[in-house]
């Protein structure tokens, strides 16, 4: 990971001080720890603090075209960069590095904007083109790489990180009440609101452009799935092995970097999946990594030392335990930069941190997977509470929950009639496109009784599911109810 900064004078000449860029990257230093890197001219200042992880002599940022009319900075990595530049170079583009951030630029000298459709990768980038005297922020199609942004005195403010937004003395650091009624409701802001009243981040799947004093915030990609009912039904068989080709292509990609790559190996299908494949397709030393517990509810380091053992891999783990997490906790809030309502980020924080310390940049991961593959419980919870709602006032149907949930004590030995209380919300709802969530979020609300007075009558009369509601893709209610349950 690295760290972008930069500033626009959108309606006003302010002076783009370099002293000021600075001291943004420095509140970003350990995103990028290698090199620091600065662009300026009379409008637009831009920063980098770069992880190097490809070319790693001449990938210094910021970069340039061949006439130095259009120059990038770049946090992530386009894992189909070699594919991309052989077309480049046959238009008569001219490369000054074997950086995957210079296909970017020469990609956006092509096509603009559009360039985005041609990327594989996990990026944040922004593009200063002279000629149009037009900046272009851009964030990939699901949001790994955050990119933030506020307006404040007639300039555009950017970077990876809120703390750095911070460091311009023309931003106002206050609380936005719709935010945190959104975080007390879903556990987090809803896109493009942060915690912080007026600055923004660039949704996943769009990108900014600022030109002319005006700034227009446009979607390059969504979510698509087949209309219920309508989708082509195949065997498990073709679904499992395209699966496969899908992961086995993924990882290939993913380990094109100039220095080593690791993997999180938990214990569980996920993470053991992806170390099996680096391991059966490629001849990469692995090392993996593991984070255990001391509190054995939660503790799955039998199945890490199975998988260690069958995979023969060079192993470390860490143990963390419950004064663990609340030492570390100020320091994951700080990373997070919003309130959280659990502390799970705290052991992932612990096992990002040995990983840094074992002098690893780069680790593959099972995270997502849950998402994407319906792994989670709350996917089983949705099919349950549609079948206990064909019988709405049955006395067994809603004892599945037990089954669903056994490593919950207090969940699973309640009566029925305790279950039922807890999850019977909106039950007949079935054609919510929210009815996965409706039982949680409702829940979660109850925590506003801890909102002062001044605070409920800052959101009074605001409905965060309502206006969710209003937000949800125009094609969410047609989709099937596994498809629209993501959470």
């Amino acid at each position: 990971m690295c760290g972008i900064v930069g500033t626009l004078n959108l309606t006003r000449a302010h002076p783009i001080d370099e002293h000021h860029l600075l001291e943004m990257l420095a509140m970003i230093r350990h995103r990028g720890p290698d090199q620091f890197g600065i662009y300026r001219d009379s409008q637009v200042g831009l920063g980098n603090a770069r992880l190097s992880i490809i070319d790693l002599a001449g990938g210094q940022q910021p970069i340039s075209n061949e006439d130095e009319t259009v120059w990038i900075v770049f946090n992530g990595e386009i894992f189909n960069y070699i594919e991309l530049r052989p077309g480049l170079e046959a238009k008569g583009h001219r490369f000054a590095t074997a950086s995957d951030t210079e296909v970017i630029v020469h990609l956006y000298e092509e096509y603009g904007p559009a360039c985005l459709e041609h990327l594989n990768g996990q990026f944040a980038i922004a593009i200063w083109d002279k000629r149009s005297r037009e900046l272009m922020l851009a964030r990939d199609r699901l949001g790994v790489r955050p990119l933030f942004y506020t307006i404040a005195e007639g300039a555009l403010i950017f970077a990876s990180e809120i703390k750095a937004i911070l460091v311009d003395p023309r931003v106002r650091t206050e609380i936005d009440p719709i935010s945190l009624d959104q975080v007390f409701t879903f556990w987090t802001t809803v896109s493009p609101r942060t915690i912080f009243r007026d600055i923004l981040e660039v949704p996943p799947g769009h990108f900014l452009v600022a030109r002319n004093g005006q700034v227009k915030v446009q979607r390059y990609w969504d979510l698509t799935f087949p209309e219920d009912g309508a989708g082509e039904e195949r065997s498990e068989e073709y679904y499992a092995e395209r699966l496969r080709e899908l992961l086995v292509d993924a990882i290939r990609l993913r380990l094109r970097a100039d220095v080593p790559v690791g993997a999180y190996l938990s214990g569980g299908l996920d993470s053991s999946t992806i170390a099996t494949l680096i391991r059966n397709h490629t001849s990469n030393h692995l090392r993996t990594f593991s984070i255990a517990f001391s509190d054995p509810d939660f503790d799955e380091r039998e199945y890490q030392e199975a998988m260690v053992a069958f995979l023969g891999t060079e192993h470390s783990r860490m143990e963390c335990t419950e004064a663990d997490i609340g030492r570390v906790f100020p320091q994951v809030i700080w990373h997070t930069e919003m309130p959280i309502l659990r502390t799970s980020p705290a052991p992932m924080y612990l096992l990002s941190r040995l990983v840094h310390e074992s002098g690893f940049k780069v680790v593959l991961t099972g995270e997502g997977a849950d998402e994407f593959l319906a792994g989670y419980d709350l996917f089983k919870e949705a099919r349950v509470r549609r079948f206990w709602a064909q019988q709405p006032d049955s006395r067994l149907r809603p004892l599945l929950l037990r089954r669903l949930y056994p490593d919950i004590t207090q969940l699973s030995s309640q009566s029925g009639a305790y279950l039922a209380a807890f999850f019977k919300t909106g039950l007949t709802e079935v054609e919510d496109p929210l009815y996965s969530h409706i039982v949680r979020w409702r829940n979660t609300s109850a925590l506003k009784r801890l909102f002062s007075a001044e605070m409920q009558a800052a959101v009074a009369g605001y409905d965060p599911v309502s206006a969710l509601r209003r937000e949800l893709n125009g094609d969410f209610k047609r989709w099937p109810p596994l498809s629209g349950s993501v959470p």
